[in-house]
Formats: C-alpha cells, sequence, structure tokens
C-alpha cells in the first residue's frame, strides 16, 4: 500500500475559530471568477432539493469544483451532472455530493472515511467538515493526482491511500463516519465492522448502474445496524482492482 500523508489537523479548535484556518481555496473562493457559477449551482440544483444545511451549503459554494478536473472542462464544472475524469471514473453531480455529505452529517471531531476519491472533491468538501479525511483510491493515477491536488490547494486535514476500499483502513478504524462514492453490490463487512459504534455510513448499493439505491446505515450503542434507503441513484461500480489499461 502506498500512502500520501499531508500535516497534521486543527480541526479540534472551536468552531468559532475555524474559518481562520480554512484551506487557502476556501479563503479565496470568493475572489475567483467562478464563485457566481458556485453561488448559482448551489441555488438551483442543491438548495432547491431540499439539501438545508447551512455549513454543507457553505462548503458547496467555497469548494473551487473546476479545480478538481481538467482545465478544458472548467466550463462544464458547475453543471448539473457528472463528469468523467478518465480510468472509467466520475466527478459527481454537485447535487449528489451536498446530499451525501448532508445525510453524512460530519462533525468537527469526526474521523471519516471515504472510499473512492477519485479526483478529491469530495474529500475536499468533506475536509472543513471534519477532524480528519482518510481517503481510499484503487487507481493509481487517479490516487496520485488527488495526493498533489488536495496538498496544493492546502487540505491538510486528508491522507490519501492507494488501495482496496473493499477492505477499508484498519489501522484507522474505527470511523465516526464512513462514505462511499461508487456502487458495490452489497455492502462490505470490513467497513461495517470499522464503523463506530454511533456512527454513520453512507453508500450507494447495487449490483447494475440501472437497480441502485442510496442507503444510509446506523450502528447504534449496542453494535446493532440500522439501514433505510433514500433514493436511487447511478453510481460507477466499486472494484476491487484497477481497470486495465486499453
Amino acid at each position: 500500500m502506498l500512502h500520501f500523508l499531508f500535516s497534521r489537523n486543527i480541526w479540534m479548535l472551536p468552531r468559532s475559530l475555524r474559518g481562520w484556518f480554512l484551506p487557502v481555496t476556501l479563503l479565496l473562493a470568493a475572489q475567483d471568477t467562478y464563485a457566481p457559477s458556485r453561488e448559482q449551482m448551489v441555488r438551483q440544483q442543491i438548495e432547491a432539493r431540499g439539501v438545508r444545511h447551512a455549513e454543507v451549503l457553505r462548503v458547496m459554494r467555497a469548494t473551487p469544483r473546476h479545480l478538481f478536473m481538467p482545465e478544458a472542462m472548467w466550463p462544464m464544472a458547475y453543471d448539473d451532472t457528472p463528469l468523467a475524469i478518465g480510468h472509467g471514473q466520475t466527478i459527481s453531480q454537485p447535487f449528489i455530493v451536498a446530499a451525501m455529505t448532508e445525510l453524512l452529517g460530519p462533525a468537527g471531531g469526526h474521523k471519516v472515511l471515504e472510499i473512492g476519491t477519485g479526483s478529491g472533491y469530495q474529500a475536499a468538501v468533506l475536509s472543513p467538515l471534519a477532524a480528519q479525511v482518510f481517503t481510499i483510491e484503487i487507481v493509481p493515477e487517479l490516487a496520485r493526482a488527488a495526493t498533489e491536488r488536495l496538498a496544493r490547494l492546502g487540505y491538510k486535514n486528508v491522507v490519501v491511500r492507494l488501495g482496496n476500499g473493499y477492505k477499508g483502513w484498519p489501522e484507522q478504524a474505527p470511523f465516526d463516519r464512513i462514505i462511499l462514492t461508487a456502487a458495490p453490490p452489497e455492502l462490505p463487512q470490513a467497513l461495517l465492522d470499522q464503523l463506530k459504534r454511533g456512527g454513520r455510513l453512507v453508500a450507494p448499493v447495487g449490483g447494475s448502474p440501472l437497480d441502485q439505491e442510496l442507503v444510509v446505515v446506523e450502528k447504534d450503542a449496542e453494535g446493532r445496524l440500522r439501514r433505510r434507503s433514500v433514493f436511487g441513484v447511478r453510481f460507477v461500480p466499486m472494484v476491487t482492482a484497477p481497470p486495465k489499461p486499453r
């Protein structure tokens, strides 16, 4: 396994002070030319569909989605659609990122595990909302690119690992929150085992892109699991090995 470790985080500070230490991209976001596009994205695509959590909306307004894809795609960055990022993977539709983040409910002291780093955008959204974000990507090229991108943009509480997401990250378990950005046919037992008591997991699940649902799993204080379905989704499948080069 390869590990890409950023510096120690400062997310145990009181919430009132965290704004002084947000990633550079969040502090400067309002000054860039895509800020109006993000505002329109949040109002028309996210708030209009029912996402209401103020912190989630704030981060969606601030995170520069266009910087998580090739420059040629920037004009489409804030469109209401997923976009291909290569190697058979996508960056999710903005609404889906916001909705899954709201359902996940990360908080200041939480340790979060993400399966499927992709471009790093979901990890960037989670970064200011949690204490630490551990994210696993199975495609080496995407893992390297996301590591460099997140470091360059100042997301210091994110750790990227190259590996098989089905196995989770046992060395860092248990996790307060777990989120999957690719769909397994069934939830991997390893991830359920690595979910902390009192924790929550959000994931797309289904054996076919035409038969997937977004589910929320909560583990109570006794370790019992409660699962509920939210709505139908369409994600790339969660795989156990990177795609072979063509």
